[in-house]
């Protein structure tokens, strides 16, 4: 049986332009599926950015339950927005690698900068104390850090069912940003910036 060069060549032709076809359709439908994030985000109260640092409509723009809490070392913590104090709330725990990581950055940049007047805190969470205890000796934390074993303040109040978390509280009690996963030393700095800014 032979083949008529000219009818090869139409069928190879038509065949190119379905598959092309196809690829269109295909890159089509994966810009319509991004639009389409981007708008929920959106009419949700989200922020899409490129940037680990999003703003969820379950948090931002709420105004925080005030809360006490025993310190890692001992006496009490208690909210900061409670004396109008802007504040950067950093939740974390001894077993988690990436805060292992981001710790000691981050407690030596706050060693080598002076927040003041944001405070930073940081809540021990689901942790044992004495591992928490010997990460924040090693790493040299200077900072406040309350212990929440049970995750009470973790997940009733900021309802987060993990750690690393960080959350940007104004001098009113209202979250107006949270970083999700350990933060970066270059984005507390912003964090703080912006709360210094905003508190005047």
């Amino acid at each position: 049986m032979t083949v008529d060069a000219d009818s090869h060549e139409t069928a190879s032709r038509r065949f190119t332009r379905q598959s092309s076809r196809k690829r269109t359709l295909i890159g089509l439908g994966v810009l319509t599926a991004i639009a389409l994030i981007a708008v929920v985000s959106v009419l949700t109260g989200g922020k899409v950015t490129n940037g680990n640092v999003l703003t969820t409509s379950e948090l931002v723009g709420q105004r925080l339950k005030s809360f006490s809490l025993n310190g890692l070392d001992g006496g009490e913590i208690r909210a900061p927005w409670e004396s109008g104090r802007a504040s950067v709330i950093v939740f974390f725990a001894s077993y988690c690698g990436p805060w292992k990581a981001e710790m000691p950055k981050i407690a030596k940049y706050i060693r080598m900068n002076n927040p003041s007047p944001v405070e930073v805190l940081a809540v021990d969470a689901t942790d044992v104390r004495s591992s928490a205890q010997a990460m924040v000796k090693k790493d040299g934390v200077t900072f406040p850090v309350a212990f929440d074993p049970n995750g009470v303040v973790t997940s009733g109040i900021f309802r987060f069912t993990a750690v690393p978390e960080s959350v940007f509280v104004n001098a009113k009690g209202v979250v107006t940003g949270v970083d999700f996963g350990a933060i970066p030393k270059k984005q507390l700095a912003s964090a703080i910036h912006s709360l210094k800014t905003e508190n005047g």
